[in-house]
């Protein structure tokens, strides 16, 4: 459980690596560390980040990635960048001093990190820096193009692949004993988040012709549930089609060992784990050991 990933840009580097070293440590090692560029400016402007800007956002977001890396990875380290001096040129008991280390640090080293990824530019940075890209809630053929782009990169970094490794394929899907009972109970939900989801661009879906929803010529509307089934970024239906849909993933990507689901906005928490209740029962079995 989780929100997938942390805004860096509305941190300091370092707060956060202390922070989630702290939470790896209370928790027994278990903490997954995600990251984010961020995508509202009402949130990471008002931080005092640029986001409206996104060369700035971008630049910013990459030196942070560097130094929260650094202070992972090295038992101490420097870092002097266009946002950061780490440390800074001040004295310190008599002496300069010229590096610093992370107190506490992670139970787990390398720390396993993912990234959503959202365009060609975010594949080729987070496959050189060794991150694992998120695809979530994305039609099959926008799937297709950031898996292969993922693995085009990571060999270009000297990181040989197969199709789908390092990658996190993530759904919506509601389990019902028919796929129209199961659509017509998630509708609601899954109407409520498209409703900022298409407002903000993040509609991840394809037409005929290979255009992504909201380019000229593509589709611009709020897409409805029969929509995401039909592109693939929805699952809906009884738990045997949920099983079905999951292994053409797996054998489409060979490399693909992570999954994820997404919980809707709105849904009460009874019947959200209603639903995992039947997942765990019905659909994980079929992949033991997987």
């Amino acid at each position: 459980f989780g929100a997938a990933f942390n805004i860096v840009t509305m941190w300091h580097p370092l707060r956060l690596a202390e922070d989630f070293a702290l939470g790896d440590i209370l928790t027994g090692g278990r903490l997954i560390f995600g990251i984010g560029r961020g995508y509202q400016a009402r949130e990471v402007e008002t931080f005092g980040s640029p986001l409206i800007d996104q060369d700035a956002n971008r630049e910013l977001f990459e030196e942070q990635v560097e130094i929260i890396l650094k202070a992972f990875n090295q038992d101490s380290f420097s870092h002097h960048g266009k946002n950061y001096d780490i440390p800074p040129d001040v004295p310190y008991r008599g002496y300069q001093l010229e590096d610093i280390t992370l107190v506490p640090r992670p139970v787990n080293r390398p720390v396993e990190i993912w990234q959503p990824m959202t365009s060609g530019r975010s594949i080729e940075f987070i496959a050189q820096k060794g991150i694992k890209g998120m695809s979530a809630l994305c039609g099959e053929q926008v799937v297709d193009n950031f898996f292969g782009a993922y693995k085009d990169a990571a060999e270009k970094a000297g990181r040989g692949t197969i199709l789908g490794q390092d990658m996190s394929l993530g759904f919506g899907f509601y389990i019902a004993d028919s796929e129209k009972e199961a659509i017509e109970k998630v509708r609601p939900y899954h109407d409520e988040r498209y409703k900022w989801f298409t407002a903000f661009g993040l509609v991840r879906y394809v037409d005929e012709q290979g255009r992504m929803w909201g380019t000229p010529g593509a589709p611009a509307r709020t897409p409805s549930v029969e929509d995401g089934v039909q592109q693939k970024a929805w699952i809906c239906g009884p738990p045997e089609h949920m099983v079905e849909t999951l292994r053409y993933f797996e054998e489409k990507y060979p490399g693909l060992e992570d999954v994820f689901l997404q919980w809707p906005e709105g849904m009460p928490w009874s019947e959200f784990s209603s639903q995992l209740d039947v997942f765990s029962k019905e659909v994980m079995p079929h992949f033991g050991g997987n």
